[in-house]
């Protein structure tokens, strides 16, 4: 069995984990999820980990207010909020779903102050994928 590696020093002297504002991240992806129901905002570096996200519903709105474009803003501002302290100025942004959300999220985005360097549409589409159920007998 290995040994333990000994600490040096204690919890006293400093916080161990959390390294959260040492990061700096220059350049990241935006990703916009927007369905029908809610808009998420996830914003990660460019080897795709996770720096920070929001949804609509996270942001306070709650029911059918989650599905609205103010909501998405608001989401979108939230998530860039964040790592704009963190040093980001450059972005690429990929959009996906059908949602009211979209144009307003990236609306926000674009008010944030980072450059982004192009703007995707991610939705996947199907060519001729699952077969339809049955037509309905009445």
């Amino acid at each position: 069995m290995a040994k333990p590696i000994p600490r040096a020093g204690s919890r006293r002297n400093g916080r161990i984990g959390s390294r959260k504002n040492e990061r700096r991240i220059p350049k990241g992806v935006i990703h916009v999820q927007a369905s029908f129901n809610n808009t998420i905002v996830t914003v990660t570096d460019v080897r795709g980990r996770v720096v920070s996200w929001s949804s609509a519903g996270t942001s306070g709105f709650k029911g059918t207010r989650r599905r609205t474009p103010y909501a998405a803003q608001a989401a979108a501002a939230n998530a860039i909020h964040t790592v704009v302290d963190q040093g980001m100025q450059r972005a690429e942004v990929m959009i996906k779903g059908p949602g009211l959300g979209r144009d307003a999220a990236l609306r926000a985005i674009r008010r944030s102050g980072i450059l982004l360097s192009f703007v995707r549409d991610v939705t996947p589409m199907p060519h001729n994928g699952c077969r339809p159920p049955k037509k309905r007998r009445v």
